[in-house]
């Protein structure tokens, strides 16, 4: 029998690590996405770039803004690849709506966190954030290197 490799999730496509940074991060969602052939080469080759990323909700749907899917060399010549185009995330009624509520009413941003692979489908993780100040990102940052600081003399004595 084979064994389990330790890594936390090989099928992981690309992690959008400035989320956390500009955002406190609080409830995330599984998204399935709407994508072109090409774009599944792409993100096969793990061409994709969420940083820019952000999701809008408009006329009852969420759509995935922003985020770059770079088109191989190879793609065909009858396709006209637009890497940051639009595309529709897949999503059940009641969640649209739950995202709708936190945006409007309590002041949310939906932002693309992680791309994934999973039964063979691309899915993405979106998560509710609040956005930091400066001050907030400041504070976190001194918290992370006085951790790592603790960590470095806790390994030293």
């Amino acid at each position: 029998m084979a064994k389990k490799s330790k890594s936390p999730s090989p099928a992981t496509i690309a992690v959008n690590k400035k989320a956390r940074h500009d955002y406190f991060l609080e409830q995330s969602l599984e998204a399935g996405l709407a994508l072109e052939g090409w774009e599944v080469k792409s993100l096969r080759e793990g061409r994709i770039n969420l940083k820019e990323g952000y999701v809008i909700l408009r006329g009852g749907e969420a759509y995935l803004f922003g985020a770059h899917i770079s088109p191989l060399p190879s793609a065909s010549t009858h396709v006209n690849p637009d890497p940051v185009r639009t595309r529709k995330l897949l999503l059940h009624r009641p969640e649209i709506s739950r995202l709708i509520g936190a945006v409007e009413r309590r002041g949310y941003t939906v932002v693309p966190t992680r791309m994934y692979w999973k039964h063979g489908r691309a899915k993405l993780e979106v998560t509710l954030g609040k956005g930091k100040k400066q001050h907030d990102k400041r504070a976190t940052e001194r918290e992370r290197d006085w951790q790592r600081e603790k960590s470095r003399l806790l390994k030293a004595g």
